[in-house]
């Protein structure tokens, strides 16, 4: 078993060290735990609680050359460090181990040993010497301490340790609306299903579905079960099985097991042939027109009494697909009159001649979804069946198809379905939209896909906590964007680097007298708040770019800060006829006190070969209709927002270079954005809102130059590269009964 290392977040002086070499040796199980009482490394049987232990531990684990009796010294040095106060003793102390690595590489021998770590460790958690280092007095030591800290180990532990601290407070929030959990659950035997339709892609109506079966799963510990509900030839494709997986791998919810309604045709087709023998069941050839009428005022169909015998046979010419068999469906024989229209005899079976995408041609009959569905829950296991309270007229039909069927019962548990306004939900009308072009595919920003919300930069943690937050609750309401965006913020602001762009449009140059001769660049904290999200390059000149916006607001003479340098004086500003300020000169003074100056902005230095600026453009959107909630009538054409889409080129700082694709990030005064990726060589942001009224509302009423649209057909996109999930010439074998995955819960 492997060792595992527990640290509590909050740890004070918090240990690096031991987080260093514990992501170095790389076999460690490591856990961040709020409630742990102290670190602690379980190793080999015993517990170790004193931080110099544990990395003295590690390294023997991890089998580190060079550790000698120079090591133990090392440690005292560290230990030293830590109770150190006084200025010039601190800086003594680095002076010593500057001297030591001017011809050496690491502090003892000739590869990172326990010394390293400690010491490095000791001086990561210490805010003087991090601000001493950076005075660029201690070459060596610098070099030395950039190595370690840079260390693609220590930046992934690093990152780690940031998400934990900014959702550390996640289960507590999101536990407390389930505290009376589900009716009759004996913790390890709890079974849940969410059980997707094959024919489209998830979007943030089934995401509160997804999360609250994977939640209950992992609170009794039991199992989640993904089952495609594939009943409907006419609607379904493989390739939306492979989507709609990839869109659950987004949400970070993973199946025990991924199973088919298809896997049970031949079980459910027997139960239906039960249920006729029973004379629970008839076939019936009435027209559907004239059927829906006859259920509404409760007038029984001319066949509800048709013999054992005559539905026998009708329910064979279906099954074999014929002329005559097309004319008939099977119903459940429940009631005529009952109050409950759910409950007056159900369509239960119909014909489709179409191939199923699995089970080919064989099949003529599929059930419907009222039948199958509590048949397979209880087949499959199912304990609990988490519906939205829109099926709860139908909570009666479920449980008489199972009582007459004299199959296990099966608890239901339901909420509320989510809506959002200014949202569609429906399948038909967001195919629409992608096939007139007025988005560019599923994956687009403006959709309400797990992928259109996922890319536009909405974290799982905030789907989860805010899906989770909602409770047992019943009412059934049109939301507000701002409370899940709001959510939003609270995960990504702690851990988002901090950048600086600049519109390109009229950005004004200005001239800083007293600035360096030629361009210096030093490194800034990418986090003012949090160090361990590493630091940045800015490039300081006598050159500089500014907003036009900010340029404008300038009086002469008034004294501003420029932010990450110091505060500059307002000596002249250039205006042409139509207003814009076309160039600014400014000298700077650095005694000045920012905390009297009433503006605080934010500059590049002026692209040159030597130090370029990137080339960016900025997203934002607006919603796709221009009505809070459509109702049944309402035609959707009315009701399409003429500009959705907006665009702004800008000028960015060159740190942006190194992101990936999904990477969010804050570009200072401006919002928190999420890189998309680069189109013809510049690199495209989109706006994430914040859930403030302003990132919110719709923006319809504004005039703006439309961002063209080409028009696309409807393609399975894929907003991140992923591996197929089935492979690319799988063949589907109608015998087989469920494909296996990796449980989430063996750990």
């Amino acid at each position: 078993m492997a060792p595992t290392f527990t640290i509590p977040i909050k740890s004070s002086p918090f240990p690096f060290a031991a987080l260093g070499i514990s992501a170095y040796i790389s076999n460690i199980s490591l856990v961040f735990d709020e409630a742990a009482s102290g670190i602690a490394l379980a190793l080999d049987g015993s517990t170790i609680t004193e931080e110099d232990e544990i990395v003295q531990a590690l390294a023997k684990e991890g089998g580190l050359a060079g550790d000698s009796a120079k090591t133990l010294s090392f440690f005292t040095l560290a230990k030293r460090l830590r109770s150190i106060t006084a200025h010039a003793e601190l800086v003594a102390a680095l002076d010593s181990l500057d001297n030591l690595l001017a011809f050496r590489t690491f502090l003892v021998g000739h590869s990172i040993t326990s010394a390293d770590w400690i010491v490095w460790g000791t001086l990561k958690g210490n805010i003087k010497v991090l601000g001493l280092l950076k005075n660029n007095q201690h070459p060596h030591l610098l070099r030395w301490f950039t190595y370690i800290d840079t260390l693609k180990e220590t930046q992934s532990v690093l990152t780690e340790l940031a998400a934990a601290k900014a959702s550390k407070a996640r289960s507590n929030r999101t536990a407390a609306g389930f505290a009376l959990g589900l009716q009759g659950a004996v913790d390890g035997q709890v079974v849940t299903r969410f059980p997707p339709e094959p024919s489209g892609y998830l979007h943030i109506g089934h995401t509160k579905a997804a999360i609250l079966n994977q939640y209950f799963a992992k609170m009794y510990h039991g199992k989640l079960i993904v089952r495609f509900d594939d009943t409907n030839p006419s609607k379904e494709r493989t390739e939306f099985e492979e989507t709609i997986l990839e869109d659950l791998k987004l949400l970070d919810i993973h199946g025990d097991v991924v199973t088919h309604t298809s896997d049970h045709f031949q079980t459910l087709y027997d139960l239906a042939v039960k249920l006729i023998k029973s004379g629970k069941a008839y076939t019936d050839d009435t027209l559907q027109e004239q059927m829906r009428d006859e259920r509404m005022k409760g007038i029984a169909s001319r066949h509800r009494d048709d013999s054992v015998e005559e539905n026998l046979k009708h329910f064979e010419e279906m099954k074999a697909g014929t002329a005559e068999g097309l004319r008939w469906c099977l119903r459940a024989k429940i009631s005529v009159d009952d109050p409950n229209k759910a409950m007056r005899d159900p369509v239960i079976y119909r014909c489709n001649l179409l191939p199923h995408h699995r089970t080919g041609d064989k099949w003529k009959v599929y059930p419907t979804y009222d039948f199958a569905c509590p048949v397979v829950d209880s087949i499959e296991g199912v304990t609990h069946a988490l519906r939205t309270n829109e099926y709860r007229d139908r909570n009666p039909q479920y449980q008489w198809m199972i009582a007459a069927l004299g199959v296990r019962k099966v608890n239901i548990w339901d909420f509320s379905r989510l809506n959002f306004i200014y949202t569609l939900l429906s399948k038909r009308k967001l195919h629409d939209f992608v096939n007139k072009g007025l988005v560019r595919g599923w994956d687009d920003p403006r959709f309400p896909t797990v992928r259109g919300i996922r890319r536009r930069g909405m974290t799982v943690e905030a789907l989860t906590q805010f899906m989770l937050a909602q409770g047992p609750s019943q009412s059934v309401v049109s939301m507000e964007w701002d409370s899940i965006w709001t959510q939003n913020k609270k995960i990504i602001d702690p851990i988002a680097p901090r950048y600086w762009s600049i519109l390109t449009k009229n950005s004004v140059p200005v001239t800083i007298k007293g600035g360096p001769a030629s361009p210096v660049i030093k490194a800034v904290p990418k986090h003012k708040k949090n160090a361990e999200i590493g630091e940045k390059k800015t490039v300081y000149s006598s050159s500089i770019l500014v907003e036009q916006e900010d340029a404008q607001s300038f009086e002469e003479q008034e004294e501003i800060t420029l932010m990450d340098w110091g505060n500059a004086i307002v000596r002249s500003k250039a205006v042409d006829a139509s207003g814009l300020v076309t160039a600014i000169e400014m000298e700077l003074n650095l005694e000045g006190d920012f905390r009297k100056t009433k503006k605080k902005i934010t500059w590049l230095s002026q692209s040159t070969s030597v130090n370029p600026l990137a080339p960016v453009t900025l997203l934002d959107y607006d919603y796709l209709i221009t009505k809070k909630k459509l109702e049944e009538d309402d035609n959707v054409a009315d009701f399409i927002t003429p500009v959705t889409e907006f665009r702004e080129e800008a000028v960015a700082d060159a740190n942006v270079k190194d992101l990936k694709k999904g990477d969010i990030i804050q570009f200072e005064r401006k919002g928190y954005y999420i890189y998309d990726g680069e189109v013809d060589g510049v690199r495209e942001f989109i706006l994430i809102p914040d859930g403030r009224a302003a990132s919110i509302a719709s923006k319809a009423a504004l005039n703006a130059t439309p961002a063209a649209t080409p028009a696309v057909e409807a393609p399975i996109t894929k907003m991140y590269d992923m591996d197929s999930i089935y492979g690319k010439d799988t063949k589907y074998d109608a015998g087989t009964t469920m494909y296996k995955m990796e449980s989430i819960y063996d750990s």
